[in-house]
């Protein structure tokens, strides 16, 4: 029996030709979906998939997004395989970049500058990731890296990996983030004895720890701000 394609659609129900005469902004986010996905079953559309992986994540873009590919099979809707769940996967990762794109200053000089970037870019992810912004003499960034991940409740970064990268990056200031999934952005005993160990290893190597910022659904928490560094 063959799959129900979004071609066997009446073309007043297709997403694509709603997409092509009215914009992406007039489809709903089922019917986005419904294009990535593009075949349902022999029994469903791709537009009944679509329904059904947003209502697993209560039709919430941002829980839908932090899903791996494995989770978003793993929530066992029918017609929805690996392969879609890349291209779905794929889609909402650029949607969160150009998001934080737009919270981006051209010059770092305070947490301001940079927060709501990182919490766009971190916020939505289900389990803590440690990241480190490097910047050069200009204050500029260079580059972002995640530089390791963990579970819900922790992650470890070492400092020797973190130095090696800003050196192979030519940094001369560094700042590092991590995100808290629990929504509270108090940092921990071990998240400060991190931070002071990071910043007196870089400062042999006369990089500067310029902040470090806790992201999480609830805002952020500066280090700098807060006088811990």
């Amino acid at each position: 029996m063959r799959k129900i394609s979004i071609k066997d659609w009446s073309e007043d129900d297709q997403p694509r030709k709603k997409l092509l005469r009215k914009g992406p902004p007039s489809l709903s986010n089922s019917e986005l979906l419904a294009i990535l996905i593009n075949t349902g079953t022999p029994n469903t559309s791709a537009l009944d998939v679509a329904k059904k992986l947003l209502q697993s994540a209560n039709n919430d873009l941002q829980k839908l997004a932090g899903l791996s590919v494995q989770g978003m099979v793993k929530q066992k809707v029918k017609g929805l395989g690996e392969a879609k769940a890349v291209l779905i996967a794929a889609a909402l990762e650029l949607g969160v970049r150009r998001n934080a794109s737009d919270h981006i200053r051209d010059r770092i000089t305070k947490s301001d500058d940079i927060a709501n970037y990182l919490r766009a870019t971190l916020e939505y992810r289900k389990q803590e990731v440690f990241a480190v912004v490097f910047l050069n003499r200009g204050n500029k960034i260079t580059h972002l890296e995640i530089i390791s991940e963990g579970g819900i409740t922790g992650t470890v970064a070492d400092p020797r990996i973190i130095l090696k990268k800003a050196l192979e990056h030519d940094a001369t200031a560094i700042i590092l983030c991590h995100n808290h999934p629990s929504g509270n952005l108090k940092p921990s005993k071990a998240d400060e004895l991190l931070t002071q160990k990071i910043k007196q290893a870089s400062a042999l190597l006369d990089i500067h720890v310029m902040d470090h910022i806790i992201v999480s659904n609830e805002g952020y928490f500066s280090f700098a701000d807060e006088g811990y560094l």
